[in-house]
C-alpha cells in the first residue's frame, strides 16, 4: 500500500521504475520518493530538479497523494525525530553487558534499527528474544581481536555506542584475558581504528576518575590499571577525527539484568533516584544508574551540542528527564556552559 504524509511531502511506491525526465512523469517507483522545495528526491542518492507538475497517469493508483507545491511546510519536532530514527542503524558494542543491554532494549523500543556486537549470542537471544532482522541483528565478535572487526560488522552502520568493560579488580570476568588493558585499551583502539567513514557518531561509556588515576582514592581503584586504560581509550577516540561523545558514569548501580528479558528491561527504573547530574572536568563523585547511562548515550546521538564533549553523570534523588530530548539537551548544554565559564 502506498502512503503519503502531506506534512512531509514524502511518497512511497511499491513497483520499480523511474522518473521520465522529458515530461516529469513517474513511470513507477520502488523506493522512497519525496517532493521538497523544488526538488524531486528518489531514494537516498538521486536528486532531480523539476519545473512542471508531476502527473499521475502511470502511477496505477499506487500513490495516495501527490503534493506539487515547490514549498513545503516545516516539519514538526516529532516528524523530525521520526526521520532521524528511521535513518539510523546503531551498532551497540557490548550489547549484552550491564549498560549495553539497556541501550539495545531502549533503541528497539524507539524503533531504531540496531545491531549488537556480542561475545555470547545465546545470551543476547535470551535477553532480546527472536527479533526481526530489520529491527535487531546479533553479530558475534570481540573487540580484543581486530580480525573480528571486519567490514560486515559496520555495513550500513551510522552510529556506534560502545559499552564494553570489565571489573577493576581480578575476578571471574577476567577469564580469557578479559583484563582492563585488553578490554579498555586494546579493544577500544581496535574498534576505533576499524571504523569506516560511514560512521558519523561514536558514543563511548568510560568512567569518572580517569584523569585522577594516580591520586587517592582513585589510585586504589586503578591498582590494576582500569582507569589508566580507560583514559588511553578515550584519548585514542578523541584523536581519531570522528564525532564523539564520552559518557563517564559514577559507580554503576541497577543491574546488570542477567536473567531478564526485553519486556522486563524496558520496565526497569532507577527507583527514586531519577534526577540526573551532568558535569564536565571529572569533578563528579557518586553513583549512576545503568538505566540513566544508557539513556544518556542514546540522547547524545541526536544532540549536536554533545559532539566532541566528555560528560560525567550521576543519578540522584528526584524527578529526572526520562526520555524527553529537550530536557536532556538542557542538561548537556548547562554542563557545557559551566565548563566554558569555569
Amino acid at each position: 500500500m502506498a502512503a503519503c504524509s502531506s506534512t512531509h511531502c514524502c511518497h512511497i511506491f511499491h513497483t520499480s521504475g523511474g522518473l521520465n525526465q522529458k515530461d516529469r512523469t513517474i513511470t513507477a517507483v520502488n523506493t522512497h520518493v519525496g517532493l521538497r522545495a523544488g526538488r524531486f528526491l528518489i531514494g537516498q542518492g538521486n536528486e532531480l530538479k523539476f519545473k512542471r507538475k508531476v502527473t499521475r497517469e502511470n502511477l496505477r493508483n499506487r500513490i495516495v497523494c501527490v503534493k506539487t507545491d515547490t514549498e513545503s511546510p516545516a516539519l514538526s519536532h516529532e516528524e523530525q525525530e521520526s526521520i532521524k530514527v528511521s535513518s539510523k542503524l546503531v551498532l551497540v558494542v557490548g550489547g549484552t553487558g550491564g549498560v549495553g543491554q539497556v541501550v539495545v532494549a531502549r533503541l528497539l523500543d524507539r524503533g531504531v534499527r540496531t545491531r549488537a556486537l556480542v561475545r555470547d549470542p545465546e545470551k543476547a537471544e535470551t535477553l532480546f528474544g527472536k527479533q526481526d532482522s530489520d529491527k535487531l541483528q546479533i553479530l558475534t565478535g570481540d573487540t580484543r581481536h581486530p580480525e573480528e572487526l571486519n567490514a560486515s560488522v559496520f555495513e550500513g552502520v551510522t552510529d556506534v555506542i560502545c559499552c564494553t568493560g570489565t571489573t577493576a579488580f581480578p575476578s571471574k570476568r577476567w577469564d580469557g584475558d578479559n583484563t582492563p588493558e585488553r578490554t579498555d585499551w586494546d579493544g577500544i583502539r581496535n574498534l576505533v581504528a576499524a571504523l569506516p567513514s560511514s560512521v558519523k557518531r561514536f558514543v563511548l561509556v568510560s568512567s569518572v576518575g580517569v584523569t585522577k588515576f594516580n591520586k587517592l582514592p582513585w589510585s586504589i581503584m586503578n591498582l590494576f590499571g582500569v582507569l589508566k586504560f580507560k583514559k588511553m581509550g578515550e584519548e585514542f577516540l578523541q584523536s581519531s577525527g570522528i564525532a564523539f561523545t564520552i559518557i563517564r558514569p559514577g559507580r554503576l548501580m541497577d543491574g546488570p539484568y542477567t536473567s531478564y528479558d526485553l519486556n522486563t528491561l524496558l520496565k526497569a527504573t532507577a527507583g527514586t533516584r531519577r534526577a540526573i547530574l551532568i558535569g564536565q572536568g571529572d569533578e563528579l563523585v557518586g553513583e549512576a544508574s545503568r538505566i540513566d547511562v544508557a539513556e544518556a548515550c542514546i540522547q547524545a546521538l541526536y544532540l549536536e551540542c554533545t559532539i566532541g564533549q566528555t560528560y560525567e553523570i550521576n543519578s540522584v534523588e528526584g524527578v529526572g528527564p526520562g526520555t524527553d530530548p529537550e530536557k536532556w539537551e538542557k542538561l548537556f548544554k548547562y554542563a557545557n556552559l559551566k565548563e566554558l565559564n569555569a
